[in-house]
């Protein structure tokens, strides 16, 4: 696979207006204007939040000119497509924090040095009441009413603001005024970015592309979100963060190789012909972990959590200061009561946010996707002789009969 072939198909789920027209592009040599656009409403970034941040630096490393744009006007808005609701508005000093936590988290993936980053407030705020109805006539109400997550909230009587129009109008006019060859984003911003490409081709006369990328899962198979507490953060230290891949879902192994990691294509083929071929699936989520946070920390810190895990994990041996024994002659108990018997937790609704954060595991599988699993709603639990129930980062209970 040579090199614009993987970066039209690595983790690509869609391009618009199709992968041939992009690829000729490609082919004649022309150094193109490619960006991606955040509206900096949150101040952590997790694995998933990444995969457009790697696609963009592979741009930046084949010499196109990269921008990154901060939507510090258009988070004023609130954009609206992948949530059920309003977002809230940030003021502009919470946008400015929220960049700053952003960009060095951002850092780890993105050589800064080479990108041109720019805020689309430098442009939107100065756009005339004219210039913003000449645009709007450039789209039509009816397509944004028809948006799937919009007409369910109509549906349903919740509040859609009139503003909420105006959201992939000022994107698209950001992808105008850059004059951009390629937009990047996640296929839940496709409407917006093809707005875009409809002023590119109205007011220019130029055919653009959009990059959609897919998403990458949680660790407990659903979207990753820091609501559901499955989400692997940039900032997260290496043995949690070592510790996190390790629980994954063995059928997400392929996935984070692909999405999650800048492996070459080679190894993430061997990777799928090991599965296949009946490996043990702990040794190639090893690989993974190590790969993940070797990226994202240094080799070095990789291998430390690597012998962390394996001490306190996988030989089952916390150090004792750490363990707290429970003894029971159920096979199956309350979790919760579990949690506040050995003393771990002040009360069965601390039990009950830490397992809906994803912060109790038995044995490296989370908890709360083990009751979720449950369809009578119950927190009882097989347990084991042996077993490991782990609580936040340092507390340990062993199950004894």
């Amino acid at each position: 696979m040579d090199t614009i072939d993987e970066l039209l198909t690595r983790g690509v789920e869609n391009i618009i207006p199709n992968k041939e027209k992009l690829r000729e592009l490609f082919a004649s040599g022309k150094k193109l204007n490619i960006y991606l656009g955040i509206d900096p409403t949150a101040t952590q970034i997790h694995l998933g939040h990444a995969v457009p941040l790697r696609k963009l630096q592979r741009f930046v490393e084949l010499g196109h000119h990269v921008t990154f744009l901060i939507g510090d006007f258009t988070a004023l808005i609130g954009d609206t497509s992948d949530k059920d609701g309003e977002r809230p508005v940030l003021t502009d000093q919470q946008i400015q924090e929220n960049f700053k936590t952003y960009k060095s988290q951002a850092e780890k993936l993105l050589d800064f040095s080479k990108i041109n980053i720019v805020h689309n407030s430098e442009w939107l705020s100065k756009l005339t009441h004219a210039e913003i109805i000449q645009l709007m006539q450039h789209f039509s109400a009816g397509e944004f009413f028809n948006r799937e997550l919009i007409k369910k909230r109509l549906t349903e009587g919740k509040h859609v603001g009139l503003h909420e129009i105006m959201y992939p109008v000022m994107q698209g006019y950001d992808s105008y005024h850059l004059d951009t060859d390629i937009q990047l984003g996640g296929t839940d911003q496709t409407f917006n970015m093809q707005a875009g490409r409809i002023l590119q081709k109205d007011l220019r006369d130029k055919e653009s592309f959009i990059i959609a990328n897919g998403f990458l899962i949680g660790t407990d198979g659903r979207k990753m979100s820091k609501t559901w507490g499955n989400a692997v953060w940039l900032t997260d230290d290496p043995n949690d963060m070592y510790g996190k891949i390790m629980s994954l879902k063995d059928d997400l192994i392929e996935e984070y190789f692909l999405l999650a990691t800048n492996v070459p294509m080679e190894k993430i083929d061997d990777v799928k012909q090991r599965l296949v071929g009946g490996e043990n699936p702990m040794t190639l989520k090893k690989e993974l972990a190590n790969a993940i946070v070797t990226e994202l920390h240094s080799k070095e810190k990789a291998e430390d959590a690597r012998m962390t895990f394996e001490q306190t994990f996988q030989k089952k041996e916390p150090t004792e200061d750490m363990v707290t024994i429970f003894h029971t002659d159920k096979d199956t108990v309350d979790i919760m009561n579990v949690l506040v018997e050995s003393g771990l937790c002040k009360s069965k609704s601390e039990a009950r946010r830490l397992i809906e954060q994803s912060a109790v595991d038995i044995n490296e599988q989370v908890v709360s996707s083990q009751l979720a699993s449950h369809r009578s709603g119950s927190s009882n639990i097989k347990l084991n002789e042996g077993d490991i129930i782990k609580v936040g980062k340092k507390k340990f209970i062993k199950i004894q009969r």
